[in-house]
């Protein structure tokens, strides 16, 4: 990430004062701590809406109704991955830090192997949280993501070898991966073993790639079509990712349902990290955003919103970066924020969603949170620009300086 301008000790000082200031008015606004309930963060492998895939079309009944019906009963829209048919770890990098790739330099960049090691601590949202664990049911050593977690440091991290047991292990027919009913399973094993909040970070790996006919009683095979689904081949893989995608829905909606009956407040960022690798990657450059474009929601139990949370946010963000949801999930918590949340605050609220060039080159985008089009940096207002600048020196302070604020001020909180 090239050094922006004016980056100095002090600098972040004054940036650190600024959005403590800030915080100081949202946090007079708001009533609860978010230490004090049951945070997910579930990173869903390649999910989209299958609907949303260009030039295809399905016969037959809507595979996932359960999740679209969220539209009505969460904050909900579409999440701006970085890559196309990869890039899970970023998707979680961006989510768990609010840091953007946007701003980094090197497009091809993975932070989980090339930034968060080279530090002994890292910040992400687990740091409001006494108790923070992830629950990954596959090989756990991809991404540097053992040691990763323990930069993080959460207490916790159940994955293939660990000493932590992944309980219900369930294969659907030949898909060797494990189900997303195996996820959700642990993860309620997960909330019921504690009685105060948390943080659980949950990865899927039920739709990864490739998709090889998996499933016995396909019903979508033969009923998927579409001008890039060119060969039987193709047909059959993305008609075996539908079917995929009907399952989670499944296990989605069993999974809300169970957590509806918990007497504690619980809150979901559900998201999937980006399309599934079937149709051409040539295709990213006619449908730029549209192939970048997943699907997320945000949903708080009925205990929740029985006790302050929002069903859903009161304005419309239809497009959004992964880096949003610390910020976002704070507001429909009604949860209080640090110095570094009160900037995420600022910048989801007050600038385009900022994500990496989808045209190939360096630098960032900004893309309009309600209409999904490209904003020109230029038309930014002063105000915008400063903020902007904020983020980058913070952003730039952590992954590449000398983490002044992490060191000389109480910017992120106090370190858990």
């Amino acid at each position: 990430m090239k050094e922006p301008e004016n980056y100095s000790e002090s600098s972040i000082e004054k940036i650190s004062n600024k959005y403590q200031k800030v915080a100081n008015n949202i946090n007079a606004e708001r009533k609860m701590n978010v230490s004090d309930q049951t945070v997910i963060f579930n990173l869903s492998e390649s999910f989209i809406d299958p609907y949303m895939a260009p030039g295809v079309k399905i016969k037959g009944h809507d595979p996932i109704p359960f999740i679209r019906s969220m539209q009505n009963r969460s904050t909900y829209g579409k999440m701006l991955s970085t890559g196309y048919g990869g890039d899970t770890a970023n998707m979680e990098f961006q989510g768990l830090t609010g840091f953007t790739l946007g701003l980094m330099s090197i497009p091809t960049l993975v932070a989980y192997t090339q930034v968060v090691p080279y530090h002994p601590f890292f910040p992400t949202i687990g740091m409001n949280f006494k108790y923070k664990s992830a629950i990954h049911p596959f090989d756990g050593t991809f991404y540097s993501r053992i040691e990763d977690y323990q930069r993080f440091s959460f207490n916790k991290f159940a994955y293939f070898g660990s000493k932590y047991k992944i309980y219900d292990q369930k294969k659907i027919d030949d898909n060797p991966n494990d189900s997303d009913f195996t996820l959700y399973y642990n993860a309620l094993h997960q909330i019921d073993s504690r009685k105060g909040g948390q943080f659980i970070s949950l990865l899927s790996i039920q739709n990864h790639m490739p998709y090889n006919n998996w499933y016995k009683h396909n019903e979508y095979k033969g009923k998927v079509f579409g001008k890039y689904l060119d060969n039987d081949e193709v047909r059959t893989s993305f008609a075996t990712y539908v079917k995929g995608t009907e399952y989670t829905d499944k296990a989605v909606k069993k999974f809300i349902n169970h957590i509806d009956n918990i007497d504690k407040p619980i809150t979901i960022v559900f998201y999937g990290d980006h399309y599934p690798g079937i149709l051409n990657s040539d295709l990213i450059y006619k449908y730029p955003i549209r192939l970048h474009s997943t699907r997320y929601f945000i949903y708080s139990n009925k205990y929740a919103r029985e006790h302050g949370a929002k069903t859903k946010l009161d304005t419309n963000y239809n497009y959004v970066n992964t880096s949003e949801f610390i910020p976002m999930m704070l507001e429909q918590t009604d949860s209080k924020v640090t110095a570094y949340q009160a900037l995420l605050t600022e910048v989801h609220k007050k600038l385009p969603a900022i994500t990496i060039n989808y045209d190939g080159g360096k630098g960032f985008e900004l893309i309009d949170h309600e209409t999904g089009k490209k904003v020109d940096q230029k038309t930014l207002t002063p105000e915008q620009k400063e903020l902007l600048h904020d983020y980058e020196l913070v952003q730039y302070d952590m992954n590449v300086g000398k983490s002044y604020a992490l060191k000389n001020t109480n910017f992120y909180g106090k370190l858990k």
